[in-house]
């Protein structure tokens, strides 16, 4: 199969493209570049050449040919999408809508678009499926749920999308990110021997590891179209949601001598749990195997072999809106966001 995957060089994508070509796939990547310059470690895996380009500025051309897109290119999680978020609804509603219409129109049959989990915002404690009641916190998760209706309506005989909405993303990746929870916590457990949690760790988190991701990205390339056209499955294990103080101890377990405070409460009201069993049952030959206990144990033996530093940890290649705030402020980018 040809896939043209955007995002291909981000944290996902990466190792998204590793996956596909040694499943025996034609991928091509397409990524913008605005977090070229963070490269954590060396893992093997020789890329072929990515696509600089803004997805703003593909046209139909630049996808005929292909039997499907992975569409990972988008302003990447909550706190980001805050940054700006006239840019949010322009680059991941707005952006993914005409993309997914050139797709259409060139046709391309396959459309795989990786939504969110932060759809869901809040809960009493219930695990959400993909049929429950959404309620989203932020633009970014508002996006997704646009995208998700939007693209939808677009399904016919020619043109079929899928909706994966991933749990937080969590282990090793080149292109690594530090503001997810689990690394997030590994990193601060490393490098200051303590996690000092801003907020009394309640909350509810889903998570999935991020070579979770791009098996299930691949598992529903490959099935029969009718299992998995115009349908959204919920990424990630049922058993692997967690408590905020409950990751901070799997992280502590993995960090000996690591020390774990609690605070009271930092503003933030997401909490969720979300049930993950359709994808395992609808998407064949797929299965979120890994665990966040594995996780934190491979993020350790990870920051051994390299040596972390602490710099390195807080650099802002690896925090998303600390290299956004770069861009912005040394003027590479301008106030759309185009490279300058």
């Amino acid at each position: 199969m040809r896939i043209l995957v955007t995002g291909a060089d981000g944290y996902i994508g990466v190792p998204l493209m590793s996956t596909l070509l040694r499943r025996g796939h034609d991928a091509i990547g397409l990524d913008t570049g605005y977090y070229s310059d963070g490269w954590l470690y060396d893992d093997g895996f020789k890329a072929p050449p990515c696509v600089t380009k803004d997805i703003r500025r593909l046209t139909e051309s630049d996808l005929e040919g292909f039997d499907a897109v992975v569409h990972l290119a988008e302003l990447s999680n909550d706190p980001l999408s805050q940054l700006e978020p006239r840019l949010t609804f322009e680059i991941n509603h707005r952006g993914t809508v005409n993309l997914a219409q050139m797709c259409r129109r060139a046709g391309v049959s396959r459309f795989v678009y990786t939504s969110s989990c932060s759809v869901y915002g809040t809960g009493s404690g219930e695990y959400k499926t993909e049929e429950s009641e959404t309620a989203p916190q932020t633009p970014y998760a508002e996006c997704k749920l646009l995208v998700e209706r939007d693209v939808l309506a677009l399904a016919d005989d020619g043109f079929a999308p899928t909706f994966l909405r991933n749990a937080t993303a969590y282990g090793p990746s080149p292109r690594m990110r530090f503001d997810l929870v689990l690394n997030n916590l590994a990193g601060l457990a490393w490098t200051t021997g303590e996690i000092r949690l801003t907020s009394d760790g309640t909350p509810y988190r889903p998570l999935v590891h991020v070579l979770d991701i791009c098996d299930a990205i691949a598992c529903t390339l490959e099935a029969p179209r009718g299992a998995v056209e115009r349908q959204i499955f919920n990424v990630g294990c049922t058993r692997e949601n967690y408590q905020i103080r409950e990751l901070a101890g799997i992280v502590a377990d993995a960090f000996p001598g690591c020390r774990v405070t609690l605070g009271s409460s930092d503003g933030d009201t997401r909490t969720y749990r979300v049930a993950c069993e359709k994808i395992h049952a609808g998407v064949p030959g797929f299965a979120a195997w890994r665990d966040a206990v594995r996780g934190a144990q491979e993020l350790r033996a990870l920051f051994e072999r390299i040596g972390l530093s602490r710099d390195t940890f807080e650099h802002r290649t690896f925090t998303r809106v600390k290299q956004l705030r770069h861009l912005i402020r040394t003027e590479r980018i301008d106030e759309n966001f185009f490279w300058r």
